[in-house]
């Protein structure tokens, strides 16, 4: 091999999985509170409660359950943007939810499940525009944004957090906006619960000729105000990114849709055709039902609010100042500094495994801005969460 040919240290390897890193405090928490019901460990019974991913316990609405076994779909090839039922149900749901008027045949698209988006438009993007070497990505973030980057081979500049949340793009050098490929917005956000003005975000986009991605996926379960979507004023320049997972607890049927600038829109549908990136048929069908009923998507909202309120005030009584988000089902908790002066994260959940068996997120896996808190996901039931409380009032 020539001297100036590959080598070992240009070969990509991936790096640890970040929650693959909690999975050991689980042993922990087996340690001191047991297997589960049942079973006790050092310091009490009942087993782990697993906070620690955005997983949904909730059933879906049975109807959509039924069209999955129902709707004759599995027998052909799947449309990859999308059946025309359920780029419709998307236009509707949009309309209800936020007003905004979409077309369907040119602004709509169905993915497979939108972590797959995330992960791999940067990847297209710049197959289009190979000038453009930087992804946008929130300093505190869903990991998967700045993954999408890497995959692509893409430099990542990390946006900074503005003084009571949302992005700071003063923070983003004219250099660094001049390569950009895209930028991401995640608003509610994974894992702070901040809002973004996101009018503003996409207007500074479209100044400066840089497609906004906005992951509005936790929209649904906005607190403060009314759901917000990038798409209010105007689709030039701007995508919007849904999925099913949180809104109708669907995570295992992995599907989402994006909406949008129809350039982007129909550019990102024609290369993932060819990649042969499909939404299965029945799927597809269910998806269309689920997006027509908002009856259980309340009584989701009633469910996560409690749990939200239940365990925040549990926590904030065994001193951690947990508040309410303005959207989402995380608490995103400050913590003290861990004795060796590290940000403290690592620390608290390892201290919260031991007396109150819940799993959580360290904040460093989320950034480093993230190093000083931890992220608990309210997605477990209520009497089990209800269990975390007393344990942590005997703390």
């Amino acid at each position: 091999m020539s001297a100036d040919g590959p080598t070992a240290r240009s070969r990509f390897v991936p790096p640890p999985y970040p929650y693959d890193r909690v999975a050991a405090l689980g042993a922990v928490a087996v340690e001191y509170f047991g297997k589960g019901p049942g079973d006790a460990g050092r310091r009490g019974s009942g087993g782990p409660v697993d906070c620690s991913v955005g997983t949904p316990c909730d059933p879906p609405p049975p109807e959509v359950v039924t069209v999955l076994g129902s709707s004759g779909a599995e027998r052909g090839y799947p449309t990859a943007s999308g059946s025309r039922l359920l780029r419709e149900a998307a236009v509707r749901w949009m309309a209800r939810r936020f007003g905004v008027t979409l077309d369907p045949d040119l602004e709509v698209a169905a993915c497979v499940g939108t972590k797959e988006l995330v992960a791999s438009t940067p990847h297209f993007l710049r197959l289009r525009e190979p000038e453009r070497d930087t992804v946008l990505v929130p300093a505190v973030a869903y990991p998967t944004y700045e993954m999408g980057a890497l995959l692509a081979g893409c430099r990542t500049v990390v946006v900074p957090e503005a003084p009571g949340g949302g992005l700071d793009l003063g923070g983003v050098s004219e250099a660094d906006a001049a390569r950009a490929l895209l930028l991401w917005v995640n608003s509610p956000a994974n894992p702070t619960g901040s809002l973004s003005d996101l009018d503003g975000i996409a207007r500074w986009g479209r100044e400066r000729g840089i497609p906004v991605f906005s992951d509005e996926c936790y929209v649904e379960f906005t607190w403060n105000g009314p759901g917000r979507t990038v798409l209010s004023a105007g689709v030039d320049g701007v995508v919007a990114v849904h999925s099913l997972s949180k809104r109708s607890n669907l995570a295992g049927l992995r599907a989402g849709f994006f909406a949008g600038d129809p350039s982007i829109v129909q550019y990102l549908a024609d290369v993932r055709r060819h990649g042969g990136l499909m939404v299965p048929g029945p799927v597809q069908a269910a998806v269309a039902v689920a997006l027509d009923d908002d009856v259980h998507v309340e009584v989701q909202r009633s469910l996560y609010r409690e749990r939200l309120e239940l365990l925040a005030a549990a926590l904030r009584g065994a001193g951690f100042p947990a508040t309410m988000p303005d959207g989402g089902f995380y608490l995103w908790v400050p913590v003290d500094p861990d004795p060796a002066g590290g940000g403290g994260g690592w620390h608290a959940a390892r201290e919260l495994v031991e007396t109150a068996g819940i799993l959580t997120s360290p904040g460093e896996l989320y950034g480093a801005d993230g190093a000083g808190h931890v992220r608990i996901a309210v997605v477990q039931p209520t009497e089990r969460l209800e269990l975390v409380a007393q344990r942590l009032a005997r703390r």
